[in-house]
Parts: structure tokens; sequence; C-alpha cells
């Protein structure tokens, strides 16, 4: 089984900066896409931001220019870097790797527990 541990999350000014951590463990062969969602209350989860195996990116017009995601390969860890942060940011954020094992024939997706990131003054 492949177990995803989130770190980083927490309550932050507006203005101030978070940085998440996101690390994937177990009978891994090679993970392809990686990448971050939130979920706030009353809200549909959406797509933070993503990235590929080779580095490719995509984000939330919402966080543009702010958050930047990154991953190391050698790690099987995927970050993302919060500036600037507002209080419409704040969210469950959810890392989510798309994982081939040892054992299950394919890449499926893999969600990690969630961590809080709340933004207020």
């Amino acid at each position: 089984q492949v177990h995803l541990a989130e770190s980083g999350g927490g309550l932050v000014q507006p203005g101030g900066s978070l940085r998440l951590s996101c690390a994937a463990s177990g009978s891994i062969v090679s993970i392809n896409a990686m990448g971050w969602y939130r979920q706030a209350p009353g809200k549909e989860r959406e797509l933070v931001a993503a990235i590929n195996s080779i580095g490719s990116t995509n984000y939330a017009d919402s966080v543009k220019g702010r958050f930047t995601i990154s991953r190391d390969n050698a790690k099987n860890t995927v970050y993302l870097q919060m500036n600037s942060l507002k209080p419409e940011d704040t969210a469950v954020y959810y890392c989510n790797a798309d994982i081939l094992t040892l054992y299950n024939g394919g890449y499926y997706p893999n969600w990690g527990q969630g961590t809080q990131v709340t933004v207020s003054s």
C-alpha cells in the first residue's frame, strides 16, 4: 500500500507564507503527476497546482504568481510554497499522486489525509 504524509499546514496572517510537503512511501515503482488540491467549507475540491514527472506545472488562476509547486523525485515528495496568502486560501489541502506500485498493475491516484491551512487576521 502507498501512504502520503502531509505536513506544513497551520495558521498564518494574511500576506504570510507557508510551505507544504507531501512524501509518498510504500512499494513504489514510479510516480507520474503529483499535485495539490484544496477544499474550503461549502466548496467543491479544486485543483491548486500540479506537476508532471519532468517538471511541467499547472496552476489555478487564483494562485498564479503566489504559489509554486515543486517535487523531489528521489524523495517521492511534492512541495507547495505559498506566499502572499489571503483569507480565501483557507482550506484543507490534499496532496495527490498517480503511482505505479509493485502490485497494482498501473498508475492509480493516491491521496493524503489533508492538512489545514487557515489564513486569518
